[in-house]
């Protein structure tokens, strides 16, 4: 059992500051990427919206390295300089693609239809959030990988946080006499987009081998069936 010995109840608590948010908020990717989004108009809204979906398209298809505002424009069946009024520059086009996604995705599990949203039982979400993730990584691993911050930072890094604490309520739900604070940590190190890249492109394993590998981890930790 993976629980055996040292991963007793007896561990102490994590701090304070490292607990899972009992009642998860939306946390924002960027800097300032749509804090304005209320104050747009509402045509406004819309065409940055169009751009984005646009611009996923693209990553999507052809990668991150190869989106352009160029591209963006045309594949929106808008004006170049409406990509650049808009977004700024390229940096600031990818830094909106990602607060765009990483928004879309967290509200899918706060509010979203199960299993990935609310309403279904905590083992099948734990499930669907690691096959959604590694979906959505894969898709978009060169995006995460540009953006992937420093050592320092990346176990506060806002976004990880929310979905480490997501993660880590899910857990005390499953498993409640496991240390769901510790092993949440470890299944978040499972959907590191580093580790991803790794699999995926360095060693050639097929994304079907990844959610399996994930699905068997989940069933170890809360000691069900994969």
């Amino acid at each position: 059992m993976l629980y055996a010995g040292f991963m007793s109840a007896a561990l102490p608590p994590l701090p304070r500051s490292e607990e899972a948010l009992d009642t998860p908020e939306l946390l924002q990717l960027g800097a300032g990427a749509e804090v304005d989004e209320p104050c747009l108009r509402a045509d406004a809204a819309r065409n940055r919206a169009r751009l984005l979906d646009a611009a996923e398209r693209l990553v999507a298809q052809h990668g991150a390295a190869a989106l352009t505002m160029e591209g963006v424009a045309v594949a929106a069946s808008v004006g170049k300089g409406t990509v650049f009024r808009r977004f700024g520059d390229r940096t600031g086009l990818l830094a909106a693609l990602l607060d765009h996604s990483e928004r879309k995705f967290q509200a899918a599990l706060l509010s979203g239809p199960p299993p990935l949203g609310p309403g279904a039982p905590p083992v099948d979400r734990l499930r669907a959030f690691g096959c959604a993730m590694l979906r959505r990584s894969i898709d978009e691993l060169d995006l995460l990988m540009a953006a992937e911050p420093s050592a320092e930072r990346r176990y506060t890094f806002p976004p990880r946080r929310f979905l480490r604490s997501h993660v880590a309520m899910l857990l005390r739900e499953a498993a409640p006499d496991a240390d769901s604070e510790l092993l949440s940590h470890t299944l978040m190190a499972y959907l590191d987009a580093a580790l991803l890249h790794h699999l995926t492109e360095q060693c050639g394993l097929p994304p079907e081998r990844v959610r399996a590998g994930w699905l068997d981890l989940v069933a170890r930790v809360t000691r069900t069936a994969a």
